[in-house]
């Protein structure tokens, strides 16, 4: 089975995608994860095998707890663009992001993830030339590259606190070219 197809089968419960989202970012269990989702573990574990007979995840290690075998997965993986360049992706790539993001998105907005001071929530659509579009390209690019320095420093600090402190957030960036007619498009 070729990759857009598995993607689509993966994408087609709500649960798979959150599931494949927290795998995305990290090597957990089927008990953690439906810690996280309160969801059934009956229900996670049979997405979790679904994901995995599809080939999207791989198991990492297999631990004894409890007279039971727990094991532990992480996504396989998928062919990502370099850098902010979405033109070689494959459709259903583009689908899973979006709805990865639209679920997560959905979910933190369902616990006031979106009430927290700081969080922003921005679009437009803008009229711009090659070069505009050149120059908004690298400052993403730039931008991105901040984030991750200001992940990395606070992970440096959090390895020297005592008692250290987290909170995990939600990052979106995207730019693409909006449709004709879209709002917040400029006079033409």
């Amino acid at each position: 089975m070729s990759a857009a197809p598995r993607l689509e089968r993966a994408l087609s419960h709500p649960l798979r995608v959150r599931i494949l989202a927290i795998l995305d970012e990290q090597t957990t269990s089927a008990v953690e994860i439906a810690r996280t989702l309160r969801a059934e573990i009956g229900v996670v574990s049979y997405h979790i095998r679904t994901l995995h007979q599809l080939g999207l995840l791989e198991l990492v290690r297999e631990t004894p707890r409890r007279g039971a075998i727990q094991r532990y997965y992480r996504a396989r993986p998928r062919p990502k663009p370099a850098g902010l360049d979405w033109a070689d992706e494959e459709p259903g790539d583009v689908v899973v992001a979006l709805r990865q993001i639209d679920e997560v998105a959905r979910a933190a907005n369902a616990v006031g993830g979106f009430d927290r001071l700081g969080s922003r929530f921005e679009r437009t659509a803008l009229k711009v030339d090659a070069e505009a579009l050149q120059r908004l390209t690298e400052a993403l690019a730039r931008t991105l590259e901040d984030i991750k320095e200001i992940e990395r420093e606070s992970a440096r600090r959090q390895a020297e606190a005592e008692a250290p402190e987290s909170e995990t957030i939600g990052l979106v960036m995207m730019m693409f070219g909006a449709p004709p007619g879209a709002p917040g498009n400029g006079p033409g």
